[in-house]
């Protein structure tokens, strides 16, 4: 979380769906009909649009609180409809009981320019609108400055996966990036933020390693839509926390081996997985003949977690 501001340039051509003229998704006016009805059905599909994508990361943000990830307005979560190239984010210094839903600001994916929301944006908004352009895969991010975390970032460490628990969601480590330099801060600190955070996940799918520790300040995490986002956001926390005790027991303790590690993180999202219950077009869909539970591995209601 930074508290400086990150400007907003406002658009000519990215309206909300409350103007006059209906745009189709490339916000373009629509003028192929000549009574008005695909003005009128295309400007209801796009407030629709904007309606649910600010409502999904309101309940996001929402949630932190409830999750006991911020304490005042120390975060933030954002959302993306990448069909039509919006972000939606929370707005700066809004206290988490005040949030409404027309609130939360909704930006252009490509040059942040605005398209819905009169409040300015979170200060981190750079860094977001950076990871979604690198990371077509994410469709959330959360930022946050959880005790645990936090704590892990300021010490500059990365969290080792010491046990199944951190293993379950994290292919590794949660990495720790490198301390960002006086010329970076100055020049973009929001933008450089986001440019440490993939530099430091390097090759690393960002769904294998779906968080991570900003040295110095805090963690970030992110997921497949702002719900996935703040459960991971969530789950750090918890691994945080857990590593932070587990090396006060055990000053010398290692990470788990990798076949430790491999076994629980691949069977919850490998090709193979057989944790929970299979969502349709899910490789576990029953419906599918090609068994995808390894061999001499548990059955689905045999799993332990």
């Amino acid at each position: 979380m930074s508290h400086l501001t990150t400007p907003v340039r406002p658009s000519t051509t990215a309206r909300p769906p409350e103007a006059a003229t209906a745009m189709d998704t490339a916000g373009t006016a629509r003028t192929d009909d000549t009574d008005g009805t695909a003005d009128t059905d295309t400007a209801t599909a796009t407030r629709l649009a904007l309606d649910a994508l600010r409502e999904q990361v309101l309940q996001a943000n929402l949630a932190l609180p409830r999750h006991g990830l911020v304490l005042f307005t120390w975060g933030n979560v954002s959302g993306v409809d990448r069909a039509r190239g919006w972000m939606a984010i929370k707005p700066s210094g809004v206290a988490y009981e005040r949030l409404r839903r027309e609130d939360i600001v909704v930006l252009a994916l490509a040059d942040g320019a605005r398209v819905a929301g009169t409040l300015k944006p979170s200060s981190d908004t750079a860094t977001h609108l950076h990871l979604y352009r690198r990371w077509p895969a994410i469709g959330g991010i959360v930022h946050t400055h959880s005790t645990h975390a936090t704590a892990w970032a300021q010490a500059g460490q990365a969290i080792p996966a010491l046990g199944t628990t951190h293993a379950d969601y994290f292919h590794g480590e949660v990495p720790c990036s490198r301390p960002l330099r006086p010329d970076e801060i100055a020049r973009d600190y929001e933008g450089a933020t986001g440019e440490v955070i993939v530099e430091t996940l390097a090759d690393r799918d960002p769904l294998g390693c779906p968080g991570l520790l900003v040295s110095e300040h805090a963690p970030f995490a992110w997921g497949r839509d702002a719900e996935q986002a703040v459960h991971h956001a969530a789950v750090l926390e918890e691994v945080a926390r857990l590593a932070l005790y587990t090396r006060q027991l055990d000053p010398a303790r290692r990470a788990i081996g990798a076949h430790l590690l491999d076994k629980h993180y691949l069977r919850k999202h490998g090709p193979g997985a057989y944790y929970g219950q299979a969502q349709p077009g899910d490789p576990r869909d029953p419906s599918d003949p090609q068994d995808p539970s390894p061999s001499g591995t548990p059955t689905a209601p045999q799993a332990a977690r």
